[in-house]
């Protein structure tokens, strides 16, 4: 009776290996969860929430600053920005094409924001549809190609920062909060040259910080950095100047200044706003 069980047992265990065998490889891998494309998994910056800014009263702002600047692409410092697949343009072009965040179109001179812009419409930005005409070299016949442009995450190359610089007396310290970020891109002639540039549009920042949080930045000397682009603004780790200040004429500095001064008085408006504090202490 013992010899027949083990005969059994023997014959059901060949089988099961018999069927594993014959079974396409494709139902075996079919409940097998996606590959982990790494050493470990990477929740941090999803998990991550915004640290919330403090109520500021009205009363304990002693002086305050608008500031509008310029964040240049091209710059060695913001490279990080026109990353392949980590660039901070495709993080943002994407949350507005999807809803997700609220986007206005600029005034004529690009400093504040009008009406808002729907996701459809901001589909069709940098989009196009080009018909292309070729012949048949057989049979003479003239045969038209449609192409469909989508929008190019490298045409933008500048950002640009609507910020208000302020003195808080209750905690005796110089803040800074960012209002709003505007992405600007060449704008290219039906010739084909470039003419100047133009903003696509502007998006709240308070609203965008949730998702700059949870998207991370390229760090080219540490693939296991966990800064987030949230991170990197409010630290300031960017290189910027500074175009205009709020003055008297309404003007930015290129309406007064030219060639270095240009640079200089912007130099100036951002020492000026560093050294307010530290004038107010005395030793």
């Amino acid at each position: 009776m013992k010899k027949y069980f083990l005969v059994l047992a023997i014959l059901s265990c060949f089988t099961g290996f018999t069927q594993a065998d014959e079974e396409p490889a494709g139902e075996r891998f079919a409940e097998i969860d996606e590959k982990l494309d790494g050493a470990y998994e990477k929740v941090t910056l999803k998990e991550r929430e915004i640290i919330q800014y403090d109520h500021v009263r009205e009363a304990d702002v002693i002086w305050s600053k608008r500031i509008w600047r310029v964040l240049d692409c091209k710059e060695k410092m913001n490279l990080p920005f026109v990353h392949p697949k980590m660039g901070f343009v495709k993080v943002v072009h994407d949350a507005a094409t999807r809803g997700e965040i609220q986007v206005f179109s600029p005034d004529a001179n690009g400093e504040v924001w009008k009406s808002t812009i729907s996701a459809d419409e901001v589909n069709k930005i940098g989009a196009s549809v080009d018909t292309v005409t070729t012949t048949d070299i057989e049979t003479g016949e003239e045969i038209r190609k449609v192409s469909v442009n989508t929008f190019d995450p490298n045409s933008v190359t500048k950002l640009r920062l609507k910020e208000d610089w302020f003195f808080d007396k209750e905690t005796s310290t110089m803040l800074v909060r960012i209002i709003g970020l505007a992405l600007i891109r060449e704008r290219v002639l039906e010739s084909g040259e470039v003419g100047g540039d133009e903003i696509m549009y502007w998006v709240y920042y308070p609203d965008l910080r949730n998702i700059l949080a949870q998207n991370p930045v390229y760090n080219i000397k540490n693939d296991a950095s966990t800064m987030s682009w949230e991170d990197l603004f409010e630290i300031r780790y960017f290189s910027s100047y500074i175009m205009k200040e709020s003055n008297a004429y309404d003007r930015r500095i290129q309406e007064y200044a030219t060639g270095l001064d240009l640079l200089y008085e912007s130099d100036r408006i951002g020492n000026d706003i560093r050294n307010y504090e530290s004038n107010l202490w005395e030793y």
